[in-house]
């Protein structure tokens, strides 16, 4: 029985708005290249792999300046390799100081209310996990997420790092729930699906933009409103 359901926080419950596509986009045709910004959606998860798995890694905060710097402009090129996009680096380095500079909002995808609401009337503990390595709770109380969350644990709470099973343990000590108890639901399949798994929870693949249809080894949804169906 599913006691728990444990949640990724970027790009599961929240967006950028305007969105990254969008103004990447807006930026490439200042450089005089035409993309349309749906075609760089793939792009950026594959980029946001990397870098997933890089702070899982060694998380920002323990990096050097420069050492920051290098994994965002290799985000930026890898985003224009997967794009198709032949770039130098010149443009990569330009996007990404555009990007920088650009004021982004986070706000809540539309399923999110709906679904967490329905599974917080089903009287299950609902969680965060983020390998995040600062405190995030005036981000939270801004998105109106604590009135659903149980608990919150981010990598500096844990200090280890999704896919480390350190940190997924220490979310379901918590909630007083065992691993197998517990659902865990994330945008990327090696950092969150593997590293839930790997842990004994039950890793679901939060997949919007249906980009993953070659996984075929855990659940994978395209909606948070499915996860009722795997409870």
């Amino acid at each position: 029985m599913i006691k728990a359901v444990f949640f990724d926080l970027y790009h599961t419950l929240v967006r950028y708005e305007p969105s990254r596509e969008e103004l990447t986009a807006g930026f490439l045709k200042e450089f005089g290249i035409e993309v349309s910004a749906d075609a760089l959606r793939r792009p950026l998860v594959a980029a946001d792999e990397f870098i997933y798995r890089e702070m899982s890694r060694l998380p920002l905060g323990r990096r050097s300046d420069e050492e920051r710097a290098a994994l965002f402009l290799e985000h930026q090129a890898i985003v224009l390799r997967e794009a198709g996009i032949a770039a130098d680096t010149r443009i990569a380095a330009g996007l990404l100081g555009k990007m920088q500079r650009v004021k982004m909002d986070l706000v809540l995808f539309d399923d999110v209310a709906p679904a967490l609401t329905d599974l917080k009337g089903r009287g299950l503990w609902l969680g965060l996990i983020s390998n995040i390595d600062q405190d995030i709770g005036a981000m939270l109380e801004g998105l109106g997420l604590p009135s659903w969350l149980d608990s919150v644990v981010t990598s500096r709470d844990a200090g280890a790092s999704k896919p480390r099973p350190e940190i997924f343990l220490e979310a379901v000590r918590r909630a007083g729930v065992a691993p197998a108890e517990a659902i865990f639901v994330g945008d990327q399949y090696e950092v969150d699906v593997l590293g839930a798994a790997g842990a004994g929870l039950k890793g679901i693949l939060l997949d919007r933009g249906g980009y993953f249809a070659e996984i075929s080894d855990c659940p994978r949804i395209r909606s948070l409103s499915e996860i009722v169906g795997h409870l």
